[in-house]
């Protein structure tokens, strides 16, 4: 076998011609066509024209949220600032320093939420977190004084302004009663409150996704567009105030990050036309059916399960592993992590990591099943790959910024070898002639909540002085 570029379209070369003609016949509804890919773009425009009026005909799959937050870091930073970040059953407490717009110090602990917390009564998570943030003031040595505090809460939610956050609906493993149609920043704020021994105010609600763009402009000024590519997927970006249409009155701000939501992209049918069999299935599976309809194309938490349910088919179809299927009919059998390891095999030119997850869900195999399980990694892959970087050539076309810098977290981009090449090259197909690069943004949703407290600090010492004018 000869190694193969990351960039390039995968391609299936069998000993056996006309089961090669059926294998890709079978498979043929994975690849987009360029109609198909046309067609994705007026979509995803159209759906963002909902997502921003202030009278849509419809009711847009995109939420399109205003994150209140104007202006990002600009080197003024400074002092002691909290953060904390709570998206799953762990959430980390973050103590930070700023000289002259830079972290001199940072300390962090980690604390773990039971699952009591997670669906008893709201009130008690909340006072559990104040808990928390106490014993690490007071572990930290860091009593006596005040603080702001930056508050990661990665669940979807309506924001009224940067310090008021609705929750819209539990997700992952909580569900506590009580909080849905709350704001969370009121409820984590009378907790501290409520316990005398804190002097610590909530200024700032956002989520990762957000954070990680505020982490970006940190690293590069120039970062305008943000994304989280991992177990699941998000994108936020700078949009012109005039465009929000549905953020009624008059505004002094001219920009805006704006937060996508772009998981639940399709959620309303639209992108229908490019579902396959194999797509129904994994959404079928799934703890949130007909939800998170684009996160389920290639996001980490599905990629294995899709890669497995396409297996499937083509052992039942007698089109490989002679038609035995081995372990491929439990869910979860096969992880995103495998074909990650299946993808490096192929660009290396070698067989055996493919070899050891085929073996792993109990399959017997020739080499031509081998190069079939390579080409499915690929072409699932290359597929989730062009639905992302369609969605980045529109919104660098739409900012049209001399050059932008994308901030990107999550373990797909960091693990997955074919995720950053293949985007250059696709993004830079998509939005010809438009400067950009990507970057890793590591820990927006920690140090990126802290610096949303330093910024929400500064925008109200502004609207302070132009008050005093």
């Amino acid at each position: 076998m000869t190694a193969v570029s990351p960039t390039t379209r995968p391609k299936l070369t069998l000993s056996n011609p006309e089961l090669e003609r059926k294998v890709m016949e079978c498979l043929s509804p994975l690849v987009l066509t360029e109609d198909q890919q046309q067609k994705v773009r007026e979509v995803f425009l159209d759906e963002m024209r909902l997502g921003l009026a202030a009278n849509p005909e419809r009711t847009s799959s995109l939420l399109m949220e205003n994150t209140f937050i104007p202006e990002l870091p600009d080197g003024t930073e400074n002092g002691e600032y909290l953060a904390l970040d709570l998206g799953g059953t762990h959430f980390r407490v973050i103590y930070v320093r700023m000289k002259n717009g830079r972290f001199s110090e940072e300390v962090v602990d980690y604390f773990h939420v039971p699952s009591e917390k997670r669906l008893g009564p709201g009130q008690d998570l909340f006072e559990f977190l104040a808990d928390c943030i106490a014993e690490f003031v007071q572990k930290r040595n860091l009593g006596g004084r005040n603080f702001q505090l930056g508050f990661t809460f990665s669940f979807p939610m309506t924001q009224k302004s940067l310090d008021v956050g609705i929750l819209v609906s539990w997700t992952k493993s909580f569900n506590c009663p009580g909080v849905v149609g709350e704001d969370a920043v009121k409820m984590l704020n009378d907790a501290i409150h409520k316990r005398k021994d804190l002097d610590i105010t909530v200024k700032a609600i956002l989520n990762d996704t957000t954070g990680t763009l505020v982490m970006g402009a940190y690293m590069d000024k120039r970062c305008a567009l943000a994304m989280i590519l991992g177990t699941g997927c998000n994108g936020c970006y700078i949009e012109k105030v005039e465009r929000i249409e549905k953020w009624l009155g008059k505004h002094l701000e001219s920009e805006m990050i704006v937060d996508i939501e772009w998981g639940a992209f399709g959620d309303n049918g639209v992108l229908d036309f490019i579902k396959t069999d194999w797509d129904r299935a994994v959404d079928d599976q799934s703890l949130l059916v007909h939800s998170y309809t684009f996160e389920k194309y290639f996001a980490g938490k599905y990629l294995g399960d899709l890669y497995r349910e396409i297996l499937l088919t083509l052992t039942k179809k007698g089109l490989m592993c002679g038609g035995k299927i081995g372990n491929l009919h439990t869910h979860g059998a096969i992880t995103t992590t495998s074909v990650s390891r299946i993808e490096s095999d192929t660009f290396k030119g070698l067989l055996e990591e493919t070899k050891m997850v085929l073996n792993d869900v109990k399959l017997n195999h020739d080499d031509d099943d081998l190069h079939i399980a390579q080409y499915v990694a690929g072409i699932i892959s290359y597929r989730g790959i062009t639905l992302v970087s369609l969605i980045t050539g529109i919104l660098l076309e739409r900012m049209q910024r001399n050059h932008c810098t994308v901030a990107i977290d999550g373990s797909l981009f960091k693990h997955h070898p074919r995720f950053r090449p293949l985007m250059e090259k696709l993004i830079s197909e998509f939005a010809p002639g438009r400067s950009f690069d990507l970057r890793l943004a590591h820990d927006g949703s920690g140090k990126g909540a802290a610096l949303a407290a330093a910024i929400a600090e500064r925008l109200e010492q502004k609207r302070s002085l132009t008050n005093s004018n």
